[in-house]
């Protein structure tokens, strides 16, 4: 697929013009990537990376392959079809298959929107001292207002500008540790499961497969409409969505590699396992200095904040869908999906204790729904009544299910843990 993609833009050695009209597409990719670079993953892989060293690098790794493969996969969705999949299963699913599966999305988006919220209200604290409730309910409102009167391609600005700013603090970050850049290489390509890593390795699974980050990315993408193109075009923008893809999943592999490399060398060299975001902060401080302690809280503060942008779209998007209709901020049911996905995350925030515990249990609650999110997935786009020629191939049916059997056999490791 890739070398063929490739040739879409180089002839003889030469860039072809299609390179500049490609960068007219970028954005929806990175518009997602935010999702899985947010609180929720601060907080797995602060805790992989403290606890473990730099042994579950892997799992960024695979996490980020299967992304990349799924991502595409609902984006393909959204450009045949000019439905997102919400509306898909709608559309082909009897009620009661797809009321249950979407209903239980909705939740997935809330459990995400909490960690979210909630990472945001911790770096509020850093900074400024805020309860944690209060900045809670503060994030809220200007998360709220900021879906509800900004279009989507003002929020694709917003959302690029805060990825950007999280990737260069953590280059700050790792400009200031020494990092065991041989360890850490084995580490991102040598499967591992220390004794007792199974809750955090789920949560780092969690918290880069994202079940509403799939349902995002099918929504962005068929808001524009492509479907509508000539066959040649369709083909040519499936292209192009693939390299917006793969670039905005290398991003934020490299983010998410890079919290637990900081992690690693400064908590897990030290001895010590960090229970709490504001701990880290804190640590940090005499570790590396103000200046760093600082860029971690900033940083945290803009994850927390576009990331919840992102959860409270897909939690309107979903819902939308479940009555057969786009997204829309200007509709009511995508308003009342958004204004359900924010508010329950934000209730959750007040019946939790530790703030640290309750971002690791909204990471494991995602990947225990995310299963039933694939097989809805590969249903549809496997589907020749709806995707026609574009429908997934064997082989693509496969890797589908091959990434959907990891996620499974995963799951169950998670529950036996609990259980025995």
């Amino acid at each position: 697929m890739l070398k063929n993609i490739l040739r879409t833009f180089y002839k003889d050695g030469h860039m072809r013009p299609q390179v500049s009209s490609f960068m007219k597409y970028m954005g929806p990719g990175l518009l997602v990537t935010v999702g899985f670079i947010d609180p929720g993953n601060w907080a797995a892989n602060v805790a992989a990376g403290s606890t473990y060293g730099y042994a579950l690098l892997w799992m960024v790794t695979l996490g980020t392959a299967m992304l990349i493969l799924l991502q595409h996969n609902a984006a393909h969705l959204g450009i045949v079809t000019g439905y997102c999949i919400s509306e898909a299963a709608t559309r082909h699913l009897k009620p009661w298959v797809s009321r249950t599966v979407l209903s239980s999305a909705v939740l997935a988006a809330a459990a995400t929107a909490m960690a979210e919220i909630l990472g945001a209200a911790i770096a509020l604290q850093m900074l400024f001292r805020l309860p944690i409730k209060i900045g809670a309910l503060l994030t809220l409102v200007v998360v709220f207002t900021l879906i509800l009167t900004n279009s989507y391609s003002r929020l694709e600005k917003f959302i690029i500008g805060f990825v950007s700013l999280i990737g260069l603090a953590f280059i700050f970050e790792l400009v200031l540790v020494q990092i065991a850049w041989p360890r850490a290489a084995v580490g991102w390509v040598m499967p591992r499961i220390p004794q007792g890593s199974i809750p955090i390795v789920m949560s780092v699974l969690g918290a880069v497969v994202m079940p509403h980050n799939l349902f995002l990315h099918s929504e962005i993408i068929q808001s524009r409409q492509w479907h509508v193109e000539a066959e040649p075009v369709i083909a040519r923008l499936l292209k192009y969505e693939f390299l917006d893809t793969l670039f905005s999943m290398i991003v934020g592999w490299g983010i998410n590699s890079a919290m637990i490399l900081v992690a690693a060398a400064v908590f897990f060299h030290a001895g010590t396992v960090v229970t709490d975001l504001v701990q880290a902060e804190s640590l940090l401080r005499p570790l590396l200095g103000n200046a760093a302690a600082t860029v971690f809280a900033v940083a945290l503060l803009f994850a927390g904040v576009a990331s919840s942008i992102t959860a409270g779209m897909a939690g309107g998007s979903i819902f939308a869908g479940m009555f057969g209709e786009p997204y829309n901020s200007g509709d009511r049911h995508t308003r009342l999906g958004i204004g359900l996905t924010l508010v329950i995350g934000t209730a959750a925030i007040f019946a939790v204790d530790n703030p640290f515990n309750g971002l690791i249990l909204s990471q494991i609650l995602l990947s225990v729904q995310l299963p039933w999110t694939i097989f809805l997935q590969i249903h549809l786009t496997s589907s020749k009544k709806l995707m026609g020629k574009h429908a997934n191939d064997r082989t693509g049916r496969v890797m589908l299910w091959a990434v959907a059997a990891v996620v499974v056999a995963l799951n169950g490791m998670l529950l036996w843990s609990y259980l025995k």
